[in-house]
């Protein structure tokens, strides 16, 4: 029988340890997107997988485990996704991958060839975001930028110019930018969407 994506993703945790398989369960119902705690509470790797499957589709599934992964930093079981995917020959491109192909969703590399995400589609986050507050609530809590930044920005009239002056504040690194994305993954949801 010819691996699947569902397969793919049973393989992986089933190799991963308890502590992390749980910590996985953990972070899958935090993103709120669709999995019941009654879907994934208490269930093996199989119905996790199942349940995945079944909320994210085949198309996506290994592009949000991989996100997930990363998260609970377990990224050689990420590695392993990749290549794994990589080898069945599906459309995915996860943070591991580091080869272009494939449709990306919200967990496709954050990186493709050496570019990250935020800096790709810069342009368009700045004409089209519009949640500048929460995003800011952010990035402050997280530590990216400081209350007078915060301030700063919020007086700024446009929010073309808001979203442009934190793009100056994420010159510190790839971490800011990560941190930056996901924030953006939660308080700007559909605009991420549309431009993965």
């Amino acid at each position: 029988m010819a691996p699947n994506p569902k397969k793919v993703l049973r393989d992986i945790l089933e190799d991963l340890r308890d502590a992390d398989f749980q910590k996985f369960r953990v972070e899958l119902l935090e993103r709120k997107d669709g999995v019941k705690t009654s879907q994934v509470e208490g269930k093996g790797f199989l119905d996790v997988a199942d349940v995945m499957v079944s909320v994210y589709t085949e198309k996506k599934v290994l592009l949000v485990a991989d996100e997930i992964l990363r998260e609970i930093r377990c990224v050689d079981a990420a590695a392993e996704l990749a290549k794994a995917a990589k080898t069945a020959g599906f459309p995915y491109q996860g943070a591991a991958s580091g080869e272009a192909g494939g449709a990306p969703t919200e967990a496709a590399a954050v990186k493709r060839e050496g570019e990250h995400f935020v800096d790709r589609h810069r342009e368009e986050l700045i004409q089209r975001a519009t949640n500048i507050a929460p995003i800011l609530d952010g990035l402050l809590q997280k530590k990216v930028i400081l209350q007078e930044t915060y301030d700063q920005v919020l007086r700024l009239q446009t929010t073309q110019s808001q979203m442009r002056e934190i793009f100056i504040c994420l010159r510190a690194g790839d971490e800011c930018k990560d941190i930056f994305l996901s924030i953006l993954q939660e308080k700007e949801r559909f605009l991420i969407k549309d431009l993965i």
